[in-house]
């Protein structure tokens, strides 16, 4: 078992080493950087000349687009050593540590709390339908999961605010930007908890429809193929109430597949939502990356990114190490053959 931890941890390591190290090279390979984008606004904006504003580029921005990729590398290679992931280029002074840790965690509530219903919502439904197959029931939601799996969320998203802010005016489009109404502090108290779900309210839903579908989909389809396994039919046998079979034997066995469909989804939710947020302007980690992503601000979307690949290969090995914990049949440290 502890050459298995070991090979797994090696090998997150180095899945973080090597993501790392092509998000460097690849955001660099994109057109533009802050430096031209600068220029080009006063250029075109304010009239400067090419030349003056170049210089008060070269001035304003802490970065050196000039040196080598090699040396840019190493230099990132070695901050990212020592825990520093630098700082904003269109926030001088501002680290990138400090921007992930204020907005991260609206990021984590919203969509975190999205997952959490969309995936209990999505297991519930997945056994009716299967329990009810063929019924007009399991047509209804089939057909509703099969299209909400099938639109991408920010179109999901859209439709929301032009449905529910502009055509009908059941929301305040203007009143839910943001994270959190001004005047309002952050505690463990009833008036911050309904200020921030109002502002995620609308965020949470598109994700809950966008991510609902699928799960009640793969649901159905493990309940079924459960419902077909001889234990379940000793169980009948034995004269064992449907609820207790419902639950102890098919919905346990059902959801195994998709504990490693959760956990992967646990780590994607960093960075799944900066188009959502865009949209509803939620003050979240995706829309810091969106932003950044429009200005080429280099450090913030390697910080960004890092946090994205760190959650995703920690949620990996959380699954292959919890795995064996919930299936007994399956034995980790068997050699493969």
């Amino acid at each position: 078992m502890r050459k298995y931890l070991a090979q797994r941890i090696a090998r997150a390591v180095l899945t973080i080493f090597l993501v790392v190290s092509f998000t460097f090279f690849l955001i660099r390979l994109m057109p533009g950087n802050p430096i031209d984008l600068y220029v080009q606004e006063q250029v075109t904006t304010y009239g400067h000349t090419y030349e003056q504003a170049l210089e008060q580029a070269r001035g304003f921005f802490a970065l050196d687009v000039d040196a080598p990729l090699s040396v840019q590398y190493a230099q990132y290679l070695g901050n990212l050593a020592r825990g520093n992931l630098g700082q904003s280029i269109l926030s001088p002074g501002t680290p990138v540590s400090s921007l992930i840790k204020k907005f991260l965690p609206w990021t984590l509530f919203s969509v975190g709390l999205a997952l959490m219903i969309s995936f209990t919502l999505g297991v519930g439904l997945g056994m009716l339908m299967a329990y009810r197959r063929e019924s007009w029931i399991d047509h209804v939601l089939t057909i509703i999961a099969t299209v909400t799996t099938a639109v991408p969320n920010y179109l999901i998203g859209i439709l929301l605010l032009v449905v529910l802010g502009v055509q009908t005016n059941l929301i305040n489009v203007a009143a839910i930007r943001g994270s959190l109404s001004p005047g309002v502090r952050p505690g463990l108290t009833l008036t911050f908890l309904l200020d921030a779900l109002s502002h995620a309210a609308l965020p949470i839903t598109t994700y809950v429809l966008a991510t609902a579908g699928a799960w009640m989909l793969s649901m159905k389809s493990n309940t079924l193929g459960t419902l077909g396994e001889d234990y379940v039919g000793f169980a009948r046998a034995r004269g064992l109430p449907d609820r207790r079979i419902a639950i102890a034997y098919v919905g346990r066995n059902a959801l195994l597949p998709l504990f490693t469909q959760l956990t992967i989804a646990i780590g994607f939710v960093v960075g799944g939502s900066a188009l959502i947020e865009y949209i509803f302007n939620y003050q979240g980690i995706g829309l810091v990356l969106y932003e950044s992503i429009v200005r080429r601000d280099y450090p913030v979307m390697q910080g960004v990114f890092l946090v994205i690949t760190v959650s995703v290969v920690l949620a990996n090995l959380l699954a292959d190490l919890l795995y064996g914990r919930l299936d007994p049949r399956v034995d980790l440290t068997a050699e493969p053959v």
